[in-house]
């Protein structure tokens, strides 16, 4: 009953994440893109230029919740022929949710029609509602779902591959029909929202490892172990010049502690050799804790 408990909780989380990620992606689409015509990829990109072509015959076009609902609907059902109930999963969710707050949200232009705000801004909030669905394991169907089952006739082309051809084909029709502009502005934009979605799946727990070969190993692990508290690995490896057995030393630190570090070693050791570099997250004791079950 426990491990279900925890798994039932865990599900929840994800629905709850998928659920305001999706609020927050619709919020930069209805709210920030839309207004200024900023087409940055995917079906609610292509969503933006149905409702500006079709205002041409409807009074303020069709709406963009309307749009994402009827490009989605068959894609999902060749998806579930071709792949399976699995496929689709919380997907489904993802994509009726955006739907419905695309529905939901008011058409308001947050940013007065500033470009470099709207880009930026824009950018942010859509990038963390990205992140957080992909984070809980869903998307919110569009572009990736079809470019899933075009690569599942051609092989020889990655899904990300296929993704990028086909959002990047969205973002010329922007470019056609709303200006250069607005086009160089949505790259901005899409950058920004996959740096901020990298970002967020990738943690903020940045920290620093260090590999260090030296003679004075011994040495230089008590002194981690003790001065810093901080675990220390030794690696066995063979100096491919000298041909001598040594012990290489592996930590991971916090990016204060990194400054720590070199000093010990500069102090015992000063022709050792450091190698430092940035690691994104670290679970385990004395990081980020693993979640109890």
């Amino acid at each position: 009953m426990k491990n279900k408990f925890f798994y039932n909780r865990s599900t929840l989380m994800d629905y709850i994440c998928i659920l305001i990620g999706t609020g927050l992606i619709a919020l930069s689409v209805q709210c920030i893109y839309d207004p200024i015509n900023m087409v940055t990829g995917g079906f609610s990109g292509l969503s933006i230029i149905i409702k500006s072509l079709s205002s041409k015959v409807i009074e303020g076009g069709i709406p963009l919740w309307l749009s994402n609902l009827m490009l989605n609907t068959p894609v999902f059902i060749i998806a579930y022929f071709v792949k399976g109930k699995k496929f689709i999963g919380r997907t489904l969710v993802g994509t009726i949710m955006l739907s419905v707050w695309l529905y939901i949200w008011p058409s308001v232009d947050l940013t007065q029609g500033d470009f470099t705000l709207s880009a930026i801004f824009g950018g942010v909030i859509d990038g963390v509602g990205m992140g957080m669905v992909l984070m809980s394991k869903a998307t919110t169907g569009g572009t990736d779902m079809v470019a899933s089952l075009i690569q599942h006739k051609l092989r020889h082309y990655s899904v990300v591959q296929i993704m990028q051809v086909l959002d990047g084909m969205i973002v010329l029709a922007g470019l056609y029909l709303f200006g250069v502009k607005a086009a160089l502005y949505a790259l901005v934009a899409i950058f920004t929202i996959s740096k901020v979605s990298d970002m967020l799946m990738e943690g903020f727990k940045f920290s620093k490892a260090a590999v260090i070969i030296t003679d004075h190993y011994k040495e230089v692990a008590d002194a981690i172990l003790v001065d810093l508290d901080r675990g220390v690995t030794g690696l066995s490896a063979k100096g491919m010049y000298s041909g001598e057995d040594k012990c290489m030393l592996y930590c991971v630190v916090s990016k204060k502690e990194i400054v720590a570090v070199k000093d010990l070693v500069r102090k015992i050791d000063p022709d050792a050799f450091v190698i430092v570099s940035d690691v994104n997250e670290v679970l385990g004791e004395g990081f980020l804790e693993y979640a109890k079950k």
